[in-house]
């Protein structure tokens, strides 16, 4: 049984396998360049689903991710998980990719079916109906979209109720490596935190934290920007990909908006300060508005943008090194699926419960 474990990053995944760890009887210290779920976890559109996911073993592994969500909300009274489903149509130019993702689910035994447009109007009542095709509306009933600042409180107060320790604001800086084993992490702050394993939770930063132990973790970070609206007076209850936006609720009446294209409107300065093209933003704001007229007087209340941790092969990188087998990962894309039960597969792989081959396919050192 480990005594001391490190958890390097407060989002969602360090928070999830905190929990665990300390469910577990497991000695814990969380520990945050800055504030929980003020990374990536914070900066989200957060939709759980195993939607074209590949190969198999991915697409099972964020099958059993939205279960674990289930189990968890059910068991907490977990309302930041909201289950509504996902509607889905394309243009003319992506309908084969959509119905080759739909057959391919389908194979899968994953929940989908086509929807026409007055079934389509009769769960979400407020879209324009001449936004949408007359047929061929995908529907995916298991999907949803978590409130992953809510889930983070969840998780971090269920580890800090068990005997964890939060610290914040203070950056891993160094590790000591003797004996093909991580003795010791050192924090900015000149803390020295014993380290019987060390679990790199790092999100974006977990390639610089994997360097740390003496490890080289290739990621190919991409940057997502969110818009949140004023709030309105649109009935939303599920999360929307339509051709030229994408959406869902968030809260209080408020929508977050997302495509892909203003993704591309980020841009970081020389001092590192981040901007987003405000046309891009209103773009994005009128494709709302298009789909929803109920939109037509809402306003931008904020813009954030996240930076996407992806590994290079897009897979996830879970559970121990072995070359340095008291380090452990728990770094993935699709986080906010994930995390609640990959995040126990770690914790549990930690301890020393035999989990069988489940985490084979995404172990850190992997052909890429």
């Amino acid at each position: 049984m480990v005594a001391n474990v490190v958890v390097v990053g407060s989002g969602v995944y360090g928070a999830s396998v905190s929990a665990s760890l300390t469910r577990r009887g497991a000695r814990v210290v969380v520990v945050d360049a800055g504030s929980p779920a003020g990374g990536t976890s914070g900066a989200t559109f957060s939709w759980t689903n195993s939607c074209g996911k590949q190969p198999r073993t991915y697409h099972d592994l964020c099958v059993a991710g939205m279960d674990a969500h289930r189990r968890l909300a059910a068991e907490a009274n977990g309302d930041w998980y909201h289950e509504g489903g996902n509607l889905e149509w394309a243009d003319h130019t992506g309908r084969e990719q959509l119905r080759a993702k739909v057959a391919g689910v389908l194979n899968y035994g994953y929940e989908a079916r086509w929807l026409d447009r007055a079934q389509a109007l009769d769960l979400e009542p407020d879209i324009d109906p001449a936004a949408l095709p007359a047929d061929e509306i995908a529907y995916f009933p298991r999907e949803g979209w978590v409130e992953p600042t809510r889930l983070i409180a969840h998780l971090l107060s269920r580890a800090l109720s068990e005997g964890a320790e939060l610290v914040r604001d203070d950056a891993v800086t160094s590790m000591d490596v003797t004996g093909g084993m991580v003795r010791t992490v050192h924090l900015a702050s000149g803390r020295q935190l014993p380290a019987d394993a060390v679990v790199n939770c790092a999100g974006p930063q977990a390639g610089a934290v994997a360097e740390l132990a003496g490890l080289t973790l290739p990621m190919r970070n991409t940057r997502g920007v969110l818009v949140y609206t004023s709030p309105v007076a649109v009935s939303l209850s599920r999360v929307i990909h339509a051709p030229d936006v994408h959406l869902r609720p968030d809260g209080a009446g408020r929508l977050l908006l997302h495509t892909p294209e203003v993704d591309g409107a980020a841009h970081v300065s020389d001092t590192g300060e981040i901007t987003v093209d405000q046309s891009a933003v209103e773009k994005v704001l009128e494709a709302a508005r298009a789909l929803y007229p109920g939109v037509q007087a809402a306003t931008v209340e904020s813009v954030r943008v996240g930076e996407r941790p992806i590994p290079r092969d897009g897979l996830p990188v879970l559970g121990r090194a072995a070359d340095l087998p008291n380090f452990h990962f728990a770094v993935s894309h699709s986080a906010a699926t994930l995390c609640v039960h990959a995040g126990d597969l770690v914790a549990a792989e930690i301890v020393g419960e035999d989990h069988g081959t489940t985490l084979v396919p995404f172990r850190f050192g992997r052909p890429a």
